[in-house]
């Protein structure tokens, strides 16, 4: 569980926890919204264990009595709320966990901290005893809900509640983080921060996952080589997608980002603007060979097999359609 001080990015609300922390104007409640894996989980557990430290400064100094319970996941006062369904958060769980405990006293700190991940699944009864809660809270409770989706609270809720937005991060904060931290090559980190589109969560999981190099390199292949391959190899390729159950999502969103860095070379000539640096030769191969209608016409080909996925046309019908307009380009 990281200070503020080791989480890459999310200035703004770290900035805004920091202030709260320094003025002593701590809100009762508080809603954290963005994707999962862009730090709000970590953020909420940085200003807990910030609050819980004895030092009572902006940054928790981690060797305290409290900061070494809050990191053991053991402080009696920091409460991570669970649920039993995984599709939902009931009322049962919000009155058991939070509106039945809540009137009794902090054991040890200043604050009763209560973090609630996945809120966007709380049912409308559960919101509503919720709601209870933070309509008349004691003074040392602080409620943080974690959510994708803001939109699913009731507005009863949403105007009790400082809402803080996470911003997605900006590709080289997540690829000096993937270097720095993961010790990832800078040629792989560039194209992981830029794959992840602002999520570090993301990145990170891609980083280390050997699933995602296979496909990497089996991708990079397949790209290179796409106008010497006819349509039966293709449709073998097709063929071995489906065995091994690759994530064509992921494959489409792979296959964007290699098209849309050939098109920026042809447009620039800069090549210290590639995102596949590692790959200039066959990027500017294909700069010269494809005109510009012929890159909107791959882009406008993969985004339609997206659409056709996602709406459970036949896979093998929707990659070969886009295949076959990759390679008339």
């Amino acid at each position: 569980m990281p200070g503020f001080q080791d989480i890459p990015g999310q200035e703004h609300i770290k900035a805004h926890f920091q202030k709260a922390v320094s003025s002593r104007n701590i809100s009762h409640a508080y809603i954290l919204s963005g994707e999962t894996g862009m730090g709000g989980k970590e953020l909420a557990q940085a200003f807990a264990l910030t609050l819980m430290c004895e030092s009572g400064r902006t940054s928790p100094c981690l060797t305290c009595h409290s900061c070494k319970q809050v990191l053991s996941g053991n402080h009696p006062d920091l409460i991570y709320v669970s649920h039993e369904k995984p599709a939902s958060i009931g009322v049962d769980d919000i009155r058991e966990q939070i509106h039945d405990t809540i009137m009794i006293r902090p054991y040890s700190s200043s604050y009763k901290i209560y973090i609630v991940d996945e809120a966007e699944k709380m049912t409308i009864q559960a919101q509503n005893a919720l709601l209870k809660t933070i309509e008349e809270p004691p003074s040392y409770a602080v409620i943080i809900l974690l959510t994708a989706n803001a939109d699913s609270f009731l507005p009863t809720i949403l105007s009790r509640c400082i809402q803080l937005k996470l911003k997605p991060l900006k590709d080289s904060v997540i690829r000096d983080h993937l270097i720095t931290d993961l010790s990832i090559p800078e040629s792989r980190a560039e194209v992981y921060g830029a794959f992840a589109r602002g999520n570090i969560g993301k990145a990170d999981k891609i980083a280390v996952s050997e699933e995602f190099r296979q496909l990497y390199d089996e991708l990079i292949h397949m790209l290179k080589n796409i106008r010497d391959m006819d349509i039966s190899m293709l449709l073998n390729y097709i063929k071995k997608m489906k065995e091994d159950k690759m994530d064509l999502s992921q494959c489409l969103d792979f296959m964007q980002l290699w098209y849309r860095d050939a098109l920026m070379f042809k447009v620039t000539k800069d090549a210290n603007l590639l995102i596949f640096k590692d790959e200039y030769s066959a990027i500017n191969d294909m700069s010269q060979k494809t005109g510009y209608d012929g890159f909107e016409n791959i882009l406008q080909a993969i985004d339609k097999a997206k659409v056709r996925l996602e709406a459970n046309v036949n896979m093998e019908l929707a990659m070969e359609l886009m295949f076959l307009v990759i390679k008339e380009n």
